[in-house]
């Protein structure tokens, strides 16, 4: 990346993020159409201590049923707001939510430390994820290894008895010791096993760093002369023989499986701006940055749970060391529970809209609950004005395998049901992306996001109801596990007489000075709705007006009801300074 377009960036940032400082309520900066195709759209699900999940301990079969359950409505929640990507906490702190021949079970999930529950609850979710077209990534937490407390109830089992020489306790915490040489075998083969027993589509690794300094934490009783590298080289360099370890493990088995890592959010000083002495690079011996340039990772989930010039100009960063690489910015939404922090929907709002213009691949929600919960009605705005309609994960243009699928075959509207012959001649399965728009066959254009029905499909059918009033023509794709996407099969249906309910481009809709929002009586006209992007009915009248006051912050759609039907007028923003 040239200079001039390392300025541009940062120009165009910050340009952006004026126009979104100046933002007037009931006003979007732009039309919802220009979501990307391939975009990381991902939510971090914590485990620890229930956070996120399970809630319900499943101490029983009938409890079991429950906390399935409990994890099946979250995953619909994701699933209706677009998100692609979960990443499950899988290695809390030295233990686990699968039965491994490492480490013992999390408390997590039965309420007892080392208990099995009567199910697997990570193939559970991993095939939960699947049904819903979503990507589950492992999380894994790699160096900490929690309370001392902790890891007595683990009795025998504890890794820190099981191994002990590559731990080690400083003021209570257990860490694993990151300048031992077998500690990078010992992380590696957890990733290996649940890579190997498991169709994880990822692994992602937290804490895979120097515990902060607060700790106090040494390991240099290991370094004697290091090798000819200084202490600081030194340490880093045991970080990356871990994450090498990783990908050479990893990959070994199932080299489409995507290796992550969430790194601190700021990877160290910039010239203009000091990371306030917290930083990767530095700070905790961290280098992402090279992990992606020698493509021991495939993608990086920065923890960038900051506002204004500690937030953009390090997007910048990101975005410009990326390697050609998705670097999802994680985006600290818990600062929008009151409870947790102070952060307006607004600002967020400019986050999201900030990685998409610095092209940085993505964004990461942490945690899931403060996502599904809509708080200050976060939820809602992401259905609409950021994720309306599916994304196709990022194609790893560094893997080897660049062969993509052969197309389906044999395509054809059954009722309202597509079928398809499904794709043969690729070495990894395969999922399938429907597309429809309103022309003529020879229009058709895959690579606009607006025509996407829907995406990471696992079977040969789709019902394609909804669509039928506002396309005459669809097309179906095969894509594999490296992203590679096949040349679309298409179908044209003729002429069809379109659906008003269905507009290309709802307009924006703005309340006049008493807050009403009005429309024009026709001769079908028989009332107004205000509802939420879900379709739920806020107010109902059969007047012309309807008040748009003491609405929580989102998304709304103002629809007519009319003698044969309703059609879509418009949308409404509130913020969050309503």
């Amino acid at each position: 990346m040239t200079r001039n377009t390392i300025i541009t960036k940062i120009l165009l940032v910050c340009a952006l993020i004026y126009q979104c400082a100046t933002m007037k309520s009931q006003t979007t900066l732009y039309d919802p159409v220009a979501s990307p195709k391939h975009e990381v759209r991902a939510v971090w699900l914590t485990t620890l201590n229930g956070l996120d999940w399970p809630r319900q301990k499943a101490r029983t079969a009938a409890q079991a049923e429950t906390q399935k359950r409990e994890l099946t409505d979250i995953l619909d929640k994701l699933q209706r707001a677009h998100i692609n990507t979960v990443l499950i906490q899988t290695r809390i702190r030295g233990s686990v939510i699968y039965p491994s021949k490492y480490e013992p079970w999390d408390e997590s999930i039965t309420g007892e430390y080392g208990q099995a529950p009567s199910y697997d609850p990570l193939a559970f979710a991993v095939e939960e994820c699947h049904k819903r077209g979503m990507e589950l990534h492992a999380w894994v937490v790699s160096i900490p290894l929690g309370k001392a407390e902790k890891q007595k109830r683990f009795g025998s089992r504890s890794v820190t008895r099981q191994h002990s020489k590559l731990c080690k306790q400083v003021g209570g915490e257990w860490f694993m010791i990151p300048g031992h040489p077998e500690t990078a075998d010992y992380i590696a083969g957890i990733c290996q096993e649940i890579a190997t027993n498991y169709d994880i589509d990822g692994i992602s690794l937290d804490y895979i760093r120097y515990p902060e300094s607060l700790y106090k934490f040494s390991d240099k009783e290991f370094f004697k002369n290091g090798n000819g590298l200084s202490f600081s080289e030194w340490k880093r360099d045991n970080i990356d023989r871990i994450v090498r370890t990783v990908h050479d493990k990893v990959k070994a088995v199932k080299p489409w499986v995507k290796l992550s890592s969430s790194p601190i959010g700021k990877y160290d000083d910039l010239r203009r701006q000091s990371s306030g002495g917290w930083n990767c690079y530095t700070a905790v011996s961290q280098d992402p940055k090279l992990w992606l340039e020698r493509n021991w990772q495939d993608m990086l989930f920065p923890m960038m749970y900051f506002q204004g010039k500690n937030f953009y100009p390090f997007l910048c960063d990101w975005a410009e060391g990326a390697h050609g690489h998705p670097v999802a910015a994680g985006l600290g939404i818990y600062f929008l529970d009151p409870r947790e922090g102070k952060w307006t929907l607004n600002e967020v709002r400019q986050e999201i809209h900030a990685t998409r213009f610095a092209g940085s691949g993505g964004v990461c929600f942490y945690r899931s609950d403060f996502f599904t919960r809509n708080v200050k009605g976060l939820y809602d705005n992401v259905c609409f004005e950021f994720f309306p309609r599916p994304a196709l994960q990022p194609r790893m243009t560094w893997a080897a395998d660049q062969q993509a699928p052969s197309t389906p075959t044999l395509l054809q509207l059954k009722g309202n049901t597509l079928t398809w012959n499904p794709s043969l001649d690729n070495s990894t399965s395969v999922t399938y992306t429907v597309y429809g728009w309103y022309g003529e066959p020879e229009e058709a254009n895959t690579d606009n996001a607006a025509n996407i029905i829907n995406t990471a499909l696992r079977g040969n059918a789709y019902d394609v109801t909804a669509s039928l009033g506002r396309n005459n023509c669809f097309a179906v794709t095969a894509s594999d596990r490296f992203g590679n996407e096949s040349r679309p099969a298409i179908l044209h249906l003729g002429e069809i007489q379109r659906n008003p309910l269905f507009p290309d481009h709802p307009r924006m809709l703005h309340p006049d000075n008493n807050g009403l929002l009005h429309v024009d009586r026709t001769k079908t006209f028989q009332g107004l709705r205000l509802a939420d992007v879900q379709g739920k009915t806020l107010r109902k009248t059969k007047g012309t007006s309807i008040s748009a006051t003491r609405l929580r912050p989102g998304w709304y759609r103002l629809i007519v009801i009319r003698k044969k039907g309703e059609s879509v007028v418009g949308e409404l923003f509130i913020d969050s300074d309503e």
